[in-house]
């Protein structure tokens, strides 16, 4: 039994929680103490990287947005002049934004379904449909996300190319001529899409693939069993359980899209006649080609605030309301 008393015993006794638990009393927290010292020196390698590189450039390109920033203010950043909301008003008044705003929105909202049920198409045949050679059609369709887009492009130049292309050839042997695809206003967006699908397709088909291996055997067994077609257990079966995984690759496939520059960068430049030009690239051109840093840090956080917008859209439609 304890004499101590007062005070003294308030401190020694141990705190109970609302659970019920004993934790340590106040005045023996010392190896708590050090061992969040410890992970903090351990994680100020990351918090310096990630306040130079990242949040930095965040915070200095919002306020980038409000002024006049240009070549003549890289030496001396602090004489931009402020223009408040100027740049954001310009923006929605600019008919190339919002061109690229509408090339960029053709671009998401053809190529992202494309790419999430081709990818979802693929994983299900691969997963249940094909047993032999499946790790070479795997690597096959995985291939193209670890290749340069440089490389690519110039796969896609030749294929796509109405003189020499493989298209044409075909084209031209039975009796057909292929049109410009990246030279045509018509044909170029579709062409960018279709490389971006192709290109794209790898990582959907992992994700699902991931997916399709964690949905339990004795579910399909069982819908088997009641006698199922094989459509009835890909619509009640097979993509329920994957809403988790269709939520996130939607969303990471959405991301990218919205931000697409490499495709229309290497391959059209933006043409013709601006039919290929997105946010993304508009904004490169803005800020590296004719220096108008603020007006291009304007149109990144537009980009920014619209990209959010879509995500929170998509994480409420498709959200698991099940659990």
């Amino acid at each position: 039994m304890s004499l101590v008393t007062g005070p003294a015993a308030d401190r020694a006794a141990p705190e109970k929680t609302r659970g019920g638990a004993t934790r340590p009393p106040r005045g023996r927290r010392g190896p708590l103490n050090r061992r969040n010292l410890y992970g903090w020196l351990f994680s100020t390698p990351f918090l310096v990287l990630f306040a130079v590189f990242m949040a930095f450039p965040i915070i200095a390109t919002l306020l980038m947005s409000f002024t006049d920033f240009g070549a003549r203010d890289v030496t001396r950043p602090l004489d931009a002049e402020f223009v408040g909301l100027d740049n954001y008003v310009e923006l929605f008044g600019d008919e190339k934004f919002l061109r690229a705003l509408f090339n960029t929105g053709y671009f998401v909202v053809v190529g992202v379904p494309l790419t999430v049920l081709l990818g979802l198409l693929v994983a299900v045949l691969l997963n249940n449909g094909i047993d032999r050679a499946r790790t070479f059609f795997r690597v096959g369709f995985y291939a193209p996300v670890v290749t340069a887009i440089v490389a690519v492009a110039v796969v896609w130049r030749f294929v796509l190319d109405p003189a020499d292309g493989l298209i044409a050839g075909l084209a031209t042997e039975f009796g057909l001529k292929a049109p410009d695809f990246l030279g045509s206003e018509t044909w170029a967006m579709p062409s960018l899409i279709a490389m971006a699908v192709w290109r794209n397709l790898g990582t959907v088909m992992v994700l699902f693939i991931a997916g399709l291996q964690a949905i339990p055997t004795e579910v399909r067994e069982a819908a088997r069993l009641d006698g199922a077609s094989g459509w009835q257990e890909l619509r009640r079966i097979t993509v329920p359980l994957l809403r988790p995984t269709l939520l996130y690759t939607t969303v990471i496939t959405t991301i990218g899209y919205l931000n697409v520059f490499e495709e229309p960068f290497v391959m059209t430049q933006g043409g013709p006649s601006g039919s290929t030009l997105t946010v993304s690239l508009h904004m490169y051109q803005q800020g590296f080609n004719f220096f108008h840093m603020g007006y291009a840090s304007a149109m990144a956080y537009v980009l920014f605030v619209v990209i959010m917008g879509i995500t929170v859209l998509q994480l409420r439609l498709l959200k698991d309301n099940t659990r």
